[in-house]
């Protein structure tokens, strides 16, 4: 790899040095003024007054996205495996809503999807007990993934008989006009939401209506078990906090004292082994 290609590399991927952590969070600010732009651009008394000065705010931003995005693209042997990457779709998402805006209208206010790159802040602060309890919660999210699935499919099924049952005892006279509707109750109910634009009138869907209800507190308690047992498992595992990137294929997941790339078998800093 040429050396300044290196060095831009060290810069844009890595929060290391100085110069990577000064270039994080600069970029975390822009972030988050490219979001508040947007927003404050949503409310048309602001909007009126200062529509220029956000408008160039916007491409301001827009312009050093796109070439951090180039940049990340030419400072790997491997570039189509970050843009395929999860941060490399969303860093290529939250780039070109403004551009985009020149052919649909309103998509600039796309340009919200920037919150997303909010999730490198762990790794721009480099706060360890942050990224390990990150990492905790998504080894726990996926482990939870059977459980949860088997867990909505019964509570869809107990709301499709549930709703039928109500739209044949109810009926249309009582706002159960179709079953898809009275199954829509049955899941606001469930759900302890309950916006009160349908409600049983009869007493034996009064009665069944009660029996949702109770259910719903129960129901609510359920997937929040199964993530709290996830959880308590993962946090008794040792879950690696090293976000180095690799100069070679661009992968961050290794372990804490990894030396090569697990990926590609390329050294994940060539200049500490030269030395």
């Amino acid at each position: 790899m040429n050396i300044w290609r290196k060095k831009l590399h060290d810069i844009i991927y890595e929060a290391d040095t100085p110069a990577g952590k000064a270039f994080d969070l600069i970029l975390l600010i822009l972030i988050i003024l490219s979001v508040v732009f947007v927003m404050l651009e949503s409310v048309k008394s602001i909007d009126e007054q200062y529509h220029e000065l956000l408008y160039v705010g916007e491409w301001v931003i827009t312009i050093f996205f796109t070439f951090e995005y180039v940049a990340r693209i030419i400072t790997v042997k491997k570039p189509f495996k970050y843009i395929f990457s999860f941060y490399g779709i969303i860093d290529l998402i939250s780039t070109i809503p403004l551009y985009l805006s020149f052919i649909l209208a309103g998509s600039s206010y796309l340009l919200t999807v920037r919150a997303l790159r909010l999730l490198r802040v762990f790794r721009i602060l480099k706060v360890t007990r942050y990224i390990g309890a990150s990492n905790r919660l998504k080894r726990a999210l996926l482990h939870s993934r059977p459980k949860i699935f088997v867990f909505l499919f019964a509570v869809l099924i107990i709301s499709i008989i549930s709703g039928t049952l109500m739209y044949l005892i109810e009926g249309e006279e009582h706002g159960f006009n179709s079953i898809p509707h009275s199954v829509y109750w049955c899941i606001v109910t469930l759900t302890t939401v309950g916006y009160g634009d349908i409600s049983p009138a009869t007493p034996l869907g009064q009665f069944i209506a009660s029996i949702i209800m109770i259910m719903g507190y129960g129901i609510i308690a359920v997937p929040t078990g199964i993530m709290t047992v996830e959880y308590s498992k993962a946090a008794q595992e040792h879950i690696d906090t090293n976000t180095q990137n690799c100069p070679n294929c661009g992968e961050s997941h290794h372990k804490d004292n990894a030396v090569y790339c697990h990926a590609c078998g390329e050294p994940i800093n060539p200049e500490e082994l030269d030395t």
